[in-house]
């Protein structure tokens, strides 16, 4: 038996023994590592990675490009990494009711966030409510930066339509970690607002999520009512 082999007997013997909880997080993502790396030196990796981004948490949100710097991980190692981010997000929104009532802010941010989860890009996601303000879709729709000029109104229109949504509610990431509304951001929920009510729809709330907290613009008082529209003589 190797060295790697013995020591690796005895973390399944400690798992077996102790459980999960046991490890530390060196020994948790050494573990982790054991399938892509079945003869390679998963301790030794383990702490160059924890070294690097800090944290196990930073070790997950890595992007890929940051993953393969580290000496020792290659493309499969990376990939692979990233796998569990992207698990735990699908996980997170699985878990969402989808029939839950989402009207407030709160709920609707809490609805939303798992979304955006390890995202290093900006990203807008739809969501679309019912008269009872139930979950009909949420939907990607776009991925780059969030101005008028980027995300298409009429697909934001098409898809509330398609849903036969009462309202819907816009969300967006800022990646910087800043959750401050942008003249950009303003510009675009007033074009949003108007393209929608055109249509019947209301635009309920435009949210900016950013470090795993998120603002509402219309809580906020930032999504001025539009005007009254004006009834033509018969």
């Amino acid at each position: 038996m190797s060295v790697h082999e013995g020591h690796r007997a005895r973390m399944r013997q400690q798992i077996e023994q102790f459980g999960m909880d046991s490890l530390s997080d060196v020994q948790l993502l050494e573990v982790a590592l054991y399938p892509v790396l079945p003869r390679g030196d998963t301790n030794e990796l383990a702490h160059r990675l924890l070294t690097r981004f800090e944290s196990l948490s930073g070790v997950l949100e890595a992007n890929r490009a940051a993953l393969l710097e580290v000496e020792g991980v290659g493309a499969r190692t990376a990939d692979y990494l990233m796998l569990f981010l992207q698990m735990e997000r699908r996980h997170m929104i699985c878990r969402a009711d989808f029939d839950r009532v989402l009207d407030s802010t709160t709920k609707c941010g809490q609805y939303l966030l798992p979304h955006f989860m390890g995202e290093q890009d900006e990203v807008v996601w739809l969501l679309c409510l019912d008269g009872k303000c139930k979950a009909l879709d949420c939907r990607l729709i776009h991925r780059g930066c969030m101005n008028t000029a980027a995300i298409s109104i009429r697909k934001v229109v098409k898809t509330a339509l398609e849903r036969n949504a009462t309202s819907v509610v816009v969300a967006h990431n800022h990646p910087s970690g800043i959750a401050l509304a942008s003249r950009e951001d303003r510009e675009t929920t007033r074009a949003l607002q108007t393209a929608l009510d055109a249509v019947g729809v209301t635009l309920a709330d435009h949210i900016i999520v950013a470090d795993g907290d998120f603002i509402s613009m219309a809580s906020d008082g930032m999504m001025e009512p539009l005007p009254a529209k004006t009834e033509t003589a018969g």
